[in-house]
């Protein structure tokens, strides 16, 4: 390790073999936390080469815990990278128990919060949800109540072995931007946020190396998700394009309507009054809108108007909250 933050330090590049082995290197516990501490801060003062990515990326899915048995669903994940510093409520949390209200198949991969105070781990212990490694009862929710979470250290031991080291630092790191594409379902079908152009660029490079079908979405004001406080990119297999909030019906927010609060207790009340359809109308149609493009990534014969139509019955109809009751029961 001492070798290799001598490179980095010197402006150098890593290989996608020598990524991949000094993830496995962290997962197998060979580096102190001083020593991980220090090598993911290079990556705050430079940016990650596609090869160090991919490389990472590579070893965190080979040292994964085997979920095959949930592909046949072919669900979809919504996540964000996190790292934007806006401290919103769990949105992407909210619209995958939208979606699975609407009948669609989701699995979560999500892990407590480092960059903010709430995490989906986070807000799934706030309502007593018990995580799970038992690919079996995984299928069981999965099947019964149309959604699986996936507790990211419980799958991967790397993501594990440096949680201390990515709280105690509370900055973002590239384990910010691997979070996503190492759900290890693979999963086909994902919706990603991502807090700016160049993280979009970098991920659309990656998918187009897979058969994800997928939508990068960025708030070009810098949310990591359709925040519906200015206009957002939408990046797919079909091309680019720039909505604004109006051009779907909706009303431009301010920052502060997607404030998560000082504590998971306070996100977790934000994410009870979206599926109790008490929230603002700033909250809910923020869920709305991206719950509505990831129905359009798994259905693009549908028109985005039709998928906010759909979103918004699943939170109105009480079929998101009762999805949740029953998941929470089940998992809990």
């Amino acid at each position: 390790m001492k070798h290799i933050l001598y490179r980095l330090f010197e402006h150098q590049y890593l290989s996608r073999e020598e990524a991949k082995a000094v993830m496995i290197g962290m997962a197998e516990g060979k580096y102190s936390e001083s020593q991980i501490a220090a090598f993911v801060t290079v990556y705050l003062m430079r940016s990650i080469s596609i090869d160090e990515i991919l490389g990472f990326r590579e070893a965190l899915l080979d040292m994964r815990v085997n979920v095959d048995n949930l592909r046949k669903y072919n669900p979809i994940d919504i996540v964000g990278t996190g790292g934007d510093n806006k401290n919103t409520f769990n949105i992407s949390t909210a619209a995958c128990f939208v979606l699975a209200g609407a009948g669609y198949k989701v699995a979560k991969h999500g892990n407590y919060g480092a960059t903010s105070v709430s995490g989906a781990s986070n807000v799934m212990e706030e309502h007593g949800v018990k995580f799970t490694k038992d690919t079996d009862l995984l299928e069981r929710s999965l099947d019964k109540v149309n959604i699986a979470y996936l507790h990211a250290p419980f799958f991967n031991l790397a993501l594990k072995t440096v949680a201390p080291v990515r709280k105690s630092l509370t900055v973002r790191s590239f384990f910010n931007v691997l979070g996503p594409v190492v759900n290890p379902l693979i999963p086909e079908r994902q919706m990603l946020g991502v807090y700016d152009l160049k993280m979009a660029r970098l991920y659309h490079y990656i998918y187009q190396q897979t058969n994800c079908n997928f939508s990068v979405v960025h708030s070009l004001d810098g949310y990591d998700e359709i925040s519906l406080t200015s206009p957002f990119k939408v990046i797919n297999k079909s091309g680019e394009s720039i909505y604004t909030p109006e051009q779907l019906g909706f009303t431009t927010g301010k920052e502060t309507d997607l404030y998560g609060g000082d504590s998971p207790s306070k996100a977790a009340r934000i994410f009870d009054s979206i599926l109790d359809n008490t929230a603002t109308d700033a909250q809910k149609n923020c869920v709305v809108a991206n719950a509505a493009f990831a129905i359009q990534t798994i259905d693009n014969r549908l028109s985005i108007a039709d998928c906010i139509l759909i979103a918004k019955d699943s939170i109105e109809s009480g079929k998101a909250k009762e999805t949740f009751r029953k998941f929470a029961e089940m998992n809990s």
